[in-house]
């Protein structure tokens, strides 16, 4: 839990904000098969749409061509498009309004990560020649949530409902940070409740806290010189990133529990014979509380000071993302929990089903597969991830799922995840997402109580003196963090 900010929320605080009679209020069953048909409607987009951002499998940053794609189909569906907002050429920002009333965000994603190229095969199967792949499935993240915010977009218009939906396309969650910027821009001031979800291996509304983090390029310059005629003249970058990296080691034992500490080599020099000039780690430190993510990260700074110091070098420190952890919200996460227990899990063919038998064997975990059709209870339990949608959480009301869109057992960032990414699997599991989001949204429009609601427990659980500051500060979008590294 985030200690910094004190905050405590009892069940009978909880309770006392939420209407008895909410769940009724919302939407009516006309309304709701009304949001279902839109969305099966909107299934075949959604496959394509998938597909084909799964296929450009373009990193943080540059997502050119999958923005476009999303934008475009936003535009022909009557949204009203902004794009490069924040500063990030591949963020936008799409809003229907239909009267005055409640404005409902929905996030949508779309980097790939570095690596993991892989076909949509149940077995090993590299692409030879791609640089990235979606190992987190944000493919059909971004895909989904358009394909919900039109059926909700088109059930106003047939029904006279005023309100906003807005999509907020979300370049570079995958360490760049970049619902930060559209935070910090102050593109939330104005929402009443945010809806997301998240593609995994498992149907259930996640209620729990993220991990905070801090990452960054720690760039290290030294001098060059002939490694073995002239040594005393060189002054190697290399062995300031690997001093940094023992005394970070040493560092773990006296920071406070549960907090982690990652890296990574991305420029070690170029050849042996060569004392480095330029070497780069890049460095991430999560804990569920950002006070704790802040303090280990000056000191990790510091263990890099000390090791410019001891080998003659200098460094540099760019933080490239930053993130909260996620704040609850248990009144908008009872809504969807609902609507997701109504939608229910994906029904696989026997196809489907031999193909995921095929990829069981070597997953890390075994479990049923049958759990892909089902729902799991609201997750309250601390995740061992970290998103930029906790940013989001602490500037409005929000709440999100998981879907089943992987083989029960798949662990994220693997290329089994990317496998089914591209696969009528995931595109299956990114419709039971549009249908929660979209059944969601329609019962917030239709009940402003809840929202209310929302809206209070949020003020709760943040307190009365937070003042959002962006774990960043003022940088601007490192819109280049997943390039190659350069002097």
């Amino acid at each position: 839990m985030l200690r910094s900010f004190a905050w405590a929320v009892t069940a009978a605080t909880v309770s006392a904000f939420v209407p008895h009679t909410a769940a009724a209020q919302g939407a009516s069953d006309a309304d709701r098969q009304a949001i279902l048909n839109g969305v099966d409607a909107q299934s075949p987009a959604l496959a394509r749409n998938a597909l084909a951002v799964w296929n450009y499998a373009e990193v943080g940053y540059q997502e050119t061509k999958s923005s476009d794609l999303l934008q475009d189909t936003l535009k022909k569906a009557g949204f009203a498009i902004t794009p490069g907002v924040a500063g990030m050429p591949t963020a936008f920002v799409a809003s229907f309004r239909r009267g005055k009333g409640p404005v409902i965000g929905i996030l949508a994603e779309y980097d790939a990560l570095p690596g993991l190229a892989q076909r949509s095969e149940p077995t090993r199967a590299p692409i030879e020649g791609q640089a990235a792949g979606h190992g987190c499935g944000h493919n059909i993240f971004g895909a989904a949530s358009v394909a919900a915010a039109i059926a909700v977009k088109d059930w106003m218009v047939a029904n006279k409902v005023d309100g906003e939906v807005r999509v907020f396309g979300s370049p570079a969650e995958e360490g760049g940070s970049g619902k930060v910027y559209l935070v910090r821009a102050g593109l939330f001031n104005d929402v009443d409740a945010v809806l997301h979800w998240h593609p995994g291996d498992s149907n259930q509304v996640s209620n729990g806290a993220s991990q905070a983090n801090i990452s960054g390029k720690f760039r290290f310059k030294g001098v060059s010189a002939h490694a073995s005629a002239l040594p005393d003249k060189g002054r190697s970058a290399l062995d300031g990133v690997e001093v940094m990296n023992v005394a970070v080691n040493y560092l773990r034992e006296h920071i406070p529990m549960t907090t982690r500490i990652h890296y990574v080599v991305t420029n070690g020099g170029v050849a042996p014979n060569v004392v480095p000039d330029f070497a780069e780690s890049y460095y991430y430190v999560r804990h569920t509380d950002p006070a704790v993510v802040r303090s280990v990260m000056d000191r990790v700074r510091k263990a890099a000071e000390g090791a410019a110091m001891a080998t003659g070098t200098t460094v540099e420190f760019e933080a490239t993302g930053g993130v909260y952890s996620m704040l609850a919200n248990d009144t908008l996460a009872k809504v969807m929990d609902a609507n997701l227990r109504a939608v229910g899990g994906a029904r696989w063919t026997p196809e489907e089903t031999a193909w995921a038998r095929t990829m069981q064997p070597g997953l890390p975990v075994q479990r049923p597969m049958e759990s892909a059709g089902s729902v799991a209870a609201i997750s309250t339990a601390d995740g061992g991830g970290s998103t930029d949608v906790a940013d989001v959480s602490w500037t409005t009301p929000t709440i999100g799922l998981g879907a089943a869109t992987w083989v029960p057992g798949t662990p994220a960032h693997s290329w089994q995840a990317v496998a089914a990414s591209g696969s009528t699997i995931g595109a299956k599991g990114g419709t039971v997402a549009a249908k929660t989001i979209a059944l969601t949204a329609a019962d917030l429009f239709r009940n402003p109580e809840a929202i209310a609601a929302a809206k209070a427990e949020f003020q709760q659980r943040r307190g009365p003196n937070f003042t959002y500051r962006a774990m960043l500060g003022d940088r601007s979008p490192p819109l280049d963090y997943r390039r190659a590294s350069v002097k």
